[in-house]
């Protein structure tokens, strides 16, 4: 069965997750994805805030080819370093790009007009090339397009700070910086239409992707009601603004939850029933729903006497058969180990070659499944470089003198430039630093990657 992607050769010179990753998606699609980072500019994900862990907690005398962000988000592809900077580096650029389907890119706008790699110019070049750009802010006129923007502080500016965290208390943003995810999962979408335009028309076109516009989305609720009754919104915590009740409740065991909505008399009677809370379903105070919103704060706290008697897990079974919305909270050990997320192959076991020293991994796949489709992760993530001679030499026919000058001069390379050190600390001093909750020393068993 031939992959849905097979044939298209992708250019990725992205950095962090948004765009890494939806390429990473395109390479398990069956894209040949080849990634361009800088010699003294690796992507962030392998050194430094966003890197994540690194497997066995060892850092290695790789760093920079270990780390659990950059290996997870960049499966599948090849891996070549050009200084963009510098005019050499642009030309490889250029001539990869003549022999390329998509090019995409996360540059501030200035970057790309600098360089002279703007669409205009890349169509001149290569009149199908699909480009993709995704910026915090869009590229145009407006006053913010030059803003340089990542997802830890953009939730500010769409919003989403000013309705999250609890009430009378100071705005708050997600733990996770999701904006990146919706950027990426809109830029494949983006990619899809661009593709099926340039089939039909045999022309390439620019998607450009405004990461601010996402987010506006996840508060549009609240955008369109201060549009129709200038109602700005609050902050609500777990509540929700027509549910009720609605909260997280503690369950059997040290820091263990569920999360249970109500949206009718009916669950509400199930629910009481479930937990055999006669105290609930009893006191005419809780009958409606005006009455359970009116009173939430004391039945949080009855609900919460019960349900810390059972086990997470099995009370979310019981509830959804039942009819009522509820989830364990999960961790990551719950996430990794569920039989659902492996049963969907949502979870791919992954061998990395032996000289890279990180035997089997997991690896998250794809949110959907597709019947008629080969669609897995092909192979690890690249080191660095590990396909700049392939590409130079074989591909665009520069010769060796001109291979060696490139190394020489550090346009190209197979070690960063100027690495920042990578701090050490055993997995105990990283819990005692607060830094890390708790460790399963088990956890390859678990997973059967021993």
């Amino acid at each position: 069965m031939k992959a849905p992607l097979e044939g298209i050769r992708v250019i990725e010179s992205t950095y962090v997750f948004a765009f890494p990753y939806a390429a990473g998606i395109l390479s398990d699609l069956g894209a040949e994805v080849i990634k361009i980072e800088g010699p003294g500019r690796p992507d962030t994900t392998r050194n430094g805030a966003f890197a994540g862990a690194y497997p066995d907690n060892i850092v290695g005398d790789d760093s920079w080819n270990r780390t659990a962000s950059y290996n997870q988000i960049n499966r599948g592809k090849k891996s070549l370093t050009l200084d963009l900077s510098k005019d050499e580096g642009r030309e490889i650029l250029v001539d990869m790009l003549k022999q390329s389907d998509i090019f995409m890119e996360n540059f501030t706008p200035r970057v790309m007009k600098r360089w002279g790699l703007d669409y205009p110019n890349l169509k001149k070049i290569k009149p199908d090339i699909i480009m993709v750009s995704n910026t915090g802010y869009g590229h145009g006129e407006g006053p913010w397009s030059s803003y340089p923007a990542q997802a830890t502080t953009q939730e500010a500016t769409h919003g989403h700070c000013h309705i999250t965290g609890y009430d009378n208390d100071i705005p708050s943003k997600a733990g996770q910086s999701f904006i990146d995810f919706l950027s990426c999962w809109s830029g494949l979408m983006g990619i899809a239409n661009a593709l099926r335009h340039r089939n039909k028309t045999g022309e390439g076109q620019w998607v450009d992707v405004g990461m601010y516009q996402l987010g506006a989305y996840l508060t549009s609720e609240y955008i369109l009601d201060w549009m129709s009754n200038s109602f700005k919104g609050e902050r609500i915590g777990n509540r929700h603004r027509w549910r009720s009740i609605q909260g997280v409740y503690r369950c059997a065991g040290a820091d263990e939850w569920i999360s249970i909505s109500i949206g009718s008399d009916t669950e509400w009677e199930n629910l009481c029933k479930a937990l055999n809370a006669k105290e609930l379903q009893e006191n005419p105070k809780y009958q409606t729903e005006l009455g359970r919103r009116e009173h939430y704060k004391e039945i949080d706290q009855i609900i919460n006497k019960y349900t810390q008697s059972y086990d997470k897990h099995t009370l979310t079974t019981d509830l959804q058969n039942l009819g009522i919305p509820a989830g364990s909270v999960y961790d990551a050990s719950d996430s990794n180990t569920n039989p659902h997320y492996w049963e969907r192959g949502f979870l791919e076991t992954i061998q990395f070659p032996e000289e890279r020293k990180m035997g089997k991994r997991v690896l998250m796949g794809r949110p959907w499944k597709a019947n008629k489709s080969d669609l897995k992760i092909h192979r690890p993530a690249p080191p660095f470089g590990d396909s700049n001679h392939d590409f130079i030499v074989d591909l665009l026919g520069h010769t060796e003198q001109k291979y060696n000058n490139l190394v020489e001069t550090n346009i190209t390379t197979t070690v960063p430039v100027n690495l920042r050190p990578t701090p050490t600390m055993s997995l105990e001093e990283l819990v005692a630093a607060g830094r890390l909750k708790s460790f399963d020393p088990d956890f390859k068993k678990k997973l059967d990657i021993l």
